[in-house]
């Protein structure tokens, strides 16, 4: 009875085995995951078979096209043989309108092959030159966001003041920064992260690319230089406003909350990252307003950088001209009036730079640099002279 035991354990586990190096052949997949074709061309991958099919087997490809009507393929199927000595079958495709198009196989029967990684992501582009002018424009934001920091720094250094520089401004700035940088960074560098997104959108891409660790980071040491700036020069009566303190906690309340729960599993760690990305998509859509008031209060941009804005007005128009081009070039204007978030944050952007610069060369033009007569005190943020 012990010796049959043992000799089915045996069976059983052989057949284990067998069963999972079945499992394991056959695997299909595609030269590329992202090609680009102009509307009218004609461009080419291949699909590889990188393990052979078992004995006695055989597959059928179909080649499945989203959206017919931007792209055809030939061919649009094709078989593999057991004893087929052919490894790598080309598919070419031909761009017929503009957009974005996923290209993938269904292989039957799919009990033994692993095909999926058989798919590439196709753009169908009207123009090649568009292509690199929005590439240009790109750059040119880029550059434009990131030296919009050091105006307000040199201006700082050289008046060896801040005062004019709104704390909650620069408050909620840091903390946004931070939970940006914390985005970035943890789903660019940390595979886990990174494999809870694939495995979450199995066909598409890391949406964070190297300059946007850069800018984050960048972001983050700039505004940490002037935050010390802040702690070395003149500040007047200014202090961060119970306002914006009650914004703080509640800001940390939701992230510890979401650090609590991806620590337990409750939640992914993608989706603590998310929650991060939130917190720095609510603090963009506010932290203007306490500069703002606090020009009006003072009826002064004394202090307050209008080069920054200027920077930042170029870097929010050339933004928003970047997501034109690109959704004329891919005829994909979803991506402004479907999804209007990233378009909604420039334009919001770009109005209060307009705003500030309406102040400063407008409202308050006639100014002069702030000096505290004897008796009287600057108002701290919440209105009241804490002399």
């Amino acid at each position: 009875m012990a010796l049959t035991r043992v000799v089915h354990y045996w069976l059983f586990l052989l057949a284990g085995i067998l069963s999972v190096s079945i499992c394991v052949q056959g695997d299909l997949k595609s030269s590329t995951k992202d090609l680009t074709v102009l509307v009218n061309q004609k461009s080419s991958f291949n699909f590889s078979l990188i393990k052979p099919l078992p004995k006695g087997s055989s597959a059928t490809v179909i080649i499945v096209v989203q959206h017919q009507d931007l792209l055809s393929i030939n061919p649009s199927n094709f078989s593999i043989a057991e004893n087929d000595t052919q490894s790598e079958w080309t598919i070419y495709i031909k761009g017929l309108n503009a957009g974005h198009s996923i290209i993938s196989a269904n292989v039957t029967p799919n009990d033994f092959t692993d095909f999926s990684q058989a798919f590439v992501r196709v753009t169908i582009e009207k123009s090649d030159a568009l292509y690199h002018i929005s590439a240009v424009v790109g750059w040119l934001y880029f550059l434009a966001w990131s030296v919009s920091f050091y105006p307000q720094i040199y201006i700082n250094y050289k008046r060896k003041s801040v005062v004019g520089l709104n704390f909650d401004y620069l408050s909620l700035n840091i903390v946004g920064f931070l939970m940006y940088s914390l985005f970035n960074c943890g789903l660019y560098w940390i595979p886990e992260i990174e494999n809870e997104y694939f495995e979450r959108y199995p066909k598409g891409l890391n949406p964070v690319q190297i300059n946007d660790i850069f800018f984050a980071l960048h972001a983050l040491f700039a505004t940490t230089v002037t935050i010390t700036q802040c702690f070395i020069y003149e500040i007047g009566n200014q202090r961060v406003s119970t306002t914006a303190r009650i914004i703080h906690a509640v800001f940390a309340l939701f992230i510890l909350i979401s650090l609590i729960l991806s620590c337990v599993k409750t939640i992914q760690w993608l989706d603590f990252l998310y929650y991060c990305s939130y917190v720095k998509l609510s603090i963009t859509l506010i932290k203007y307003i306490p500069q703002a008031f606090y020009n009006y209060r003072r009826k002064s941009t004394v202090g307050w950088s209008i080069e920054n804005i200027l920077l930042d007005f170029t870097g929010g128009t050339l933004s928003m001209l970047q997501m034109i081009l690109n959704a004329y070039n891919y005829d994909d204007w979803e991506s402004i009036f479907g999804d209007p978030t990233k378009f909604g944050l420039g334009f919001f952007s770009v109005a209060f730079d307009i705003f500030f610069i309406i102040q400063h060369y407008i409202l308050y033009r006639n100014r002069a640099d702030y000096v505290e007569l004897p008796g009287r005190c600057e108002e701290d943020p919440e209105g009241a002279c804490s002399a």
